[in-house]
């Protein structure tokens, strides 16, 4: 038997929000819309603002990237690209020291896109840019549903394929940046159970854990033939203490032991579990290894977040 089938239709994104800084920016601020915006980008964004003045003029939303501690602009602009936006997002990141800087537009023009590929492809590798368009759909009677699609985004290929000296990758850092391609195809596999990062030559991946203060690190320390995953403590010895104090209570939640690093002589402390079995060179136990990781990185979020 046939199935009756939808079709899918587009809906003028000024019927849902007729106004960019007073109707989109309110409606992206919440948390449920921001995330949507996260999973797009590949962010984790916290501690939003709302129209934050640089000299006379004001940014949309400002927010820092729970994981990494980094800026974040967002400009709206509920029209078609045009030069007085993009000269806006450029005075936004500079006069407020921002990291990456993510343009929404209801359509991006080809000037503009070129203008965003040239400032990926030129700019310090720390100062990223996106041009996103945002669209929204509906099946027959049912509620708009809204949908981020990236038109321009930071060269990933260029800033991956060099290492922090300017020449080709080394051995350990194509292998990092193979074994985090490979992890995030796991993450999609296993659905989505926490929100996706790029792919790198870090030695490092994060996962967010709903605040500012800590984060989860996982870590591939290829010469000691094993991984961390490890609550990261940024620069509070109070939190950590005080974590510590119900060390048992939470070990027996997770159903495993942890080493407990207060790190005296650093400012930032760190809780870790380590997995055994990583080897660059021996790669066949690489599903079983993600697979361990990412069911460990659910249980240590969803256990700590109740002491966060």
């Amino acid at each position: 038997m046939n199935k009756k089938l939808g079709r899918l239709e587009e809906v003028d994104i000024r019927e849902l929000w007729a106004h960019e800084q007073f109707n989109f920016s309110n409606w992206l601020a919440k948390d449920e819309n921001i995330e949507l915006l996260n999973e797009t980008v590949g962010l984790t964004l916290t501690d939003i603002d709302k129209e934050v003045y640089v000299g006379s003029y004001r940014c949309d939303l400002v927010a820092v990237d729970e994981t990494t501690g980094i800026k974040i602009i967002i400009e709206n602009q509920l029209d078609a690209t045009n030069h007085d936006h993009l000269g806006k997002i450029i005075t936004y990141a500079s006069g407020l020291d921002a990291n990456v800087v993510i343009w929404i537009v209801k359509e991006a023009r080809e000037e503009h896109k070129s203008a965003i590929e040239w400032l990926n492809n030129n700019m310090v590798k720390e100062i990223s840019f996106f041009l996103l368009e945002i669209h929204a759909y509906r099946i027959g009677d049912s509620l708009p549903a809204p949908k981020f699609e990236i038109i321009e985004k930071p060269n990933d290929f260029v800033k991956s394929t060099k290492s922090s000296k300017g020449d080709e990758l080394s051995k350990t850092e194509s292998e990092r940046l193979n074994f985090w391609t490979e992890f995030n195809h796991v993450i999609s596999e296993n659905g989505k159970p926490f929100n996706i990062r790029k792919a790198t030559t870090d030695h490092w991946y994060s996962v967010a854990l709903g605040t500012s203060e800590a984060h989860i690190s996982i870590t591939l320390v290829n010469k000691d033939s094993n991984i961390g995953v490890d609550v990261y403590i940024n620069d509070n010895k109070d939190l950590f203490d005080e974590l510590y104090t119900q060390k048992e209570e939470i070990e027996s939640k997770l159903g495993f032991p942890m080493e407990w690093e207060r790190l005296d002589d650093k400012k930032a402390s760190r809780i870790k579990y380590y997995i055994p079995g990583l080897n660059f060179n021996r790669q066949n136990n690489y599903p079983e290894l993600m697979s361990e990781i990412i069911n460990k990185v659910v249980i240590i979020r969803d256990v700590f977040k109740g002491y966060l």
